[in-house]
């Protein structure tokens, strides 16, 4: 067993990488406790805070700007690992990496410069960009305002829901338009005067993530803190949301880990067996070894789909950060990986969330085991952008070649 990381242990000159020695005592220390949160509702500020004096939120910032240099294939690997310890973390993790990717990596001035350095010395930002009111299918122009004052700023009034990881964030990214209909995102500190943070989550899975809803009320925005979506910035570059649905695929990777470790110990850890089983010793029992055998399958399909998606998201982000011809071409082949991805680990992580009962029997259902969070979890990650959709488009690319849609979560 790895021993507890400490809060001294973190304090080092430069952010922690997944190759890190204390990477592993750090997932050991956040996974013990993950089980009792989830089933006793408490918020995992601790875990977070850990991840913030480590300085992980800077794995993809350039080692020249105070980060890691990760690139997004590590990264990912990254995210897989914090899954399998508890998938309500890493969840909480996945806006502020998706910001760090748009808005942050590359700065363009001194403003972008500033949200940098934040995040270099370990800054979390959370997000609050759905809003519930949609006047037609493919709209995205945001209901909340960015509206001129006196002073030549902004002030920032609407209500955003599904904010995923803001109660634990330092900043928070908010998308808005103004008067004129162009839509565009600010960065400011969650504590700013007028911001309201609500945890009203009620879903059945991934519980302790806050992705509740978050009012904004004559929030003062300066206007550098605005950035108005372009061709080449942010949201407007086409299939920037690739890397936020791979993200939550990876977690469904890292809970089919969680999964077949449960399942596993469950099985060594069995006294008693059905009258009927072919063997007196659980652990010699060939079929609960040929079910364990199935989640350990899944559990490296899964990975391994992932870990693919995020080679193809590496060089189309490298394509584009170097105006490659070939930007856009990498980009579809990244948005279509992710999408094959989600739709092979969401089968296998929630077929295995079910399977874990089958080599457990009864008492393996009391609530004091938890072990429904991993359907539970999986279940609720993968609604986000339901797979039938995923599978329809790329029904639609192999056979007539019609590239999937450049925005939405592909």
């Amino acid at each position: 067993m790895n021993k507890p990381v400490s809060a001294v242990s973190l304090q080092a000159s430069h952010p922690l990488t997944p190759q890190s020695s204390e990477i592993d005592a750090l997932l050991a220390t956040i996974a013990e406790g993950a089980s009792e949160r989830e089933r006793e509702r408490i918020l995992p500020h601790d875990a977070i805070d850990l991840i913030r004096r480590a300085r992980l939120g800077a794995l993809r910032l350039p080692l020249a700007a105070g980060g890691a240099g990760s690139s997004i294939r590590d990264l990912f690997g990254f995210v897989i690992r914090l899954g399998e310890a508890d998938a309500n973390v890493a969840h909480i993790l996945r806006n502020h990496f998706s910001v760090v990717e748009r808005l942050v990596r590359t700065p363009r001035d001194d403003q972008s410069r500033q949200w940098q350095k934040a995040v270099a010395e370990g800054a979390i930002i959370g997000l609050a960009t759905t809003e519930l009111e949609s006047p037609r299918v493919g709209n995205i122009t945001p209901g909340t305002t960015f509206t001129p004052d006196a002073d030549g700023d902004y002030l920032l009034n609407g209500t955003k829901y599904y904010s995923t990881g803001t109660l634990y964030s330092d900043y928070v990214l908010v998308r808005a338009a103004d008067p004129s209909g162009a839509s565009g995102a600010t960065i400011v500190p969650v504590k700013r005067e007028g911001i309201e943070l609500v945890d009203d989550w009620d879903g059945l899975g991934q519980r302790l993530t806050a992705t509740g809803t978050t009012h904004f009320r004559n929030v003062k925005v300066k206007r550098q803190e605005v950035v108005f979506d372009s061709p080449d910035v942010g949201y407007g570059v086409p299939y920037s949301n690739t890397f936020a649905q791979l993200f939550l695929t990876a977690i469904v990777a890292g809970i089919a880990r969680a999964t077949l470790h449960d399942a596993s110990a469950l099985v060594r850890s069995r006294k008693r067996t059905f009258y009927y089983a072919p063997t007196e010793v659980p652990t010699e029992d060939p079929l609960l070894q040929q079910t364990i055998g199935q989640l350990a399958s899944g559990a490296f399909a899964a990975e391994t789909v992932v870990l693919a998606a995020a080679d193809a998201l590496d060089v189309a982000t490298n394509a584009f950060d170097t105006g490659a011809p070939n930007a856009a071409e990498a980009a579809h082949t990244a948005a279509l990986l992710s999408a094959k991805a989600k739709i092979i680990a969401d089968e296998f992580a929630i077929r295995g969330g079910s399977l874990l009962f089958d080599v457990g029997g009864a008492s393996a259902t009391k609530k004091v085991t938890n072990f429904d969070r991993h359907w539970r979890n999986a279940r609720t990650l993968s609604s986000h952008n339901p797979t039938t959709y995923k599978a329809r488009s790329i029904g639609e690319f192999e056979v007539n070649g019609t590239p999937l849609p450049a925005k939405g979560f592909f």
